[in-house]
């Protein structure tokens, strides 16, 4: 009888870190961290503390008091800064404390929590877990086509899943499990398993390329289409950016002069999957969307996010966090897996981002500091 591994025992043996540090990940959704409440997230292992200061401006530090350990988040709010409630040491939004209320008052020099550095961008807060000197908000890869057009055409929806964070990638860097595991809305009627994507990578990227025709179109673009159960050509382009960041484009077309299908010539939408590790076992899914259609329909964009949102959950979602359970391991390679033409992309990611961890490891102060 084959025995797994239980998912509490995941390991990554051949590399001496499991996550790559010195990079940009989604700490939360910009509308999760209002202007009053403290907001706590575990990422990469580390519990975080976010919250805005009274300008709006988000902030991060650790949150864990280097008195006692506590969690500041539960502590409270004395303007910008953070109150322990344990013993009432008070800590400005860089982490320094500011108050000791014990004794003669004065401030321990040890009396400092980690902060990180936190940038909002693209409806998204964004943080760097690693060294600090490195933290340049140049580095975070441009979405900008989520922000830009009418706020009615975009949607956001968060998804934790019970699974490691490159299982997520593997999803969504092969399309071909389309044909397989989801419903009629978004039926490729079987046109990707046998067309394997032209793949395309650089340094820090890897791009997989569909081109196909179907009839009728996909259902969530044939309404918008001139003939709706006529035939139409197809286009999907997705990209990973490291660490966890993949941007896909699909859309489809009826009018034979477009040569070069892209959004500017399809009907068609612009999403971004982002991933950010809790643990090994345990990862926090961002997903936003843009569409370049009925773009001012504020209703049809809440019913739009809340399939694609159910789509995930319930369709990928079991699927993922079943895989994660029975590998046992992060190692893919190490099970041996079955490669198929469709894995060229997500197989070609996670040589990247193992090569990534190990370039990044003699340094070791992210992983030190932590």
């Amino acid at each position: 009888m084959t025995t797994t591994q239980p998912a509490s025992n995941l390991n990554s043996s051949n590399l001496d870190s499991p996550y790559l540090y010195n990079c940009w990940y989604v700490a939360a959704l910009a509308t999760e961290v209002d202007n009053e409440a403290l907001f706590s997230r575990t990422l990469l292992e580390t519990s975080v503390l976010i919250y805005r200061r009274a300008d709006g401006t988000p902030v991060a530090m650790q949150d864990r008091c280097p008195h006692r350990f506590v969690p500041l988040s539960m502590g409270k709010r004395d303007g910008d800064d953070v109150v322990c409630p344990y013993h009432g040491l008070k800590f400005d939004c860089s982490g320094k404390c500011n108050h000791n209320p014990h004794g003669n008052q004065l401030i321990p020099k040890a009396a400092q929590v980690r902060s990180f550095p936190l940038v909002e961008r693209y409806g998204f807060l964004w943080i760097w877990l690693g060294d600090r000197e490195q933290a340049n908000p140049d580095l975070i890869p441009n979405y900008g086509p989520l922000v830009d057009g009418h706020p009615n055409a975009v949607g956001y929806t968060y998804m934790p899943r019970d699974c490691h964070y490159e299982v997520i990638i593997d999803n969504v860097m092969d399309l071909s499990h389309v044909d397989h595991l989801h419903g009629e809305i978004i039926s490729t009627r079987g046109q990707l398993t046998p067309k394997p994507p032209v793949v395309e990578e650089d340094a820090s990227s890897v791009t997989a390329h569909w081109r196909w025709e179907q009839t009728p179109a996909m259902l969530i673009f044939n309404q918008f289409l001139p003939a709706p159960q006529d035939s139409a050509r197809h286009f999907i382009d997705i990209t990973w950016r490291a660490p966890a960041s993949v941007q896909l484009s699909v859309g489809a077309t009826q009018n034979p002069e477009y040569t070069d299908l892209n959004l500017r010539n399809c009907t068609g939408q612009y999403d971004l999957h982002t991933c950010t590790p809790e643990n090994q076992n345990r990862t926090h899914y961002f997903f936003a969307t843009r569409r370049n259609h009925l773009e001012d329909d504020a209703e049809f964009n809440a019913m739009k996010i809340k399939a694609m949102h159910d789509a995930f959950v319930d369709e990928d979602g079991p699927i993922m966090d079943a895989a994660h359970r029975e590998m046992g391991t992060s190692d893919l390679f190490s099970l041996n897996p079955v490669l198929l033409p469709s894995d060229v992309a997500p197989v070609k990611v996670r040589r990247k981002l193992a090569e990534m961890r190990r370039n990044e490891q003699p340094s070791g102060s992210a992983v030190n500091n932590r």
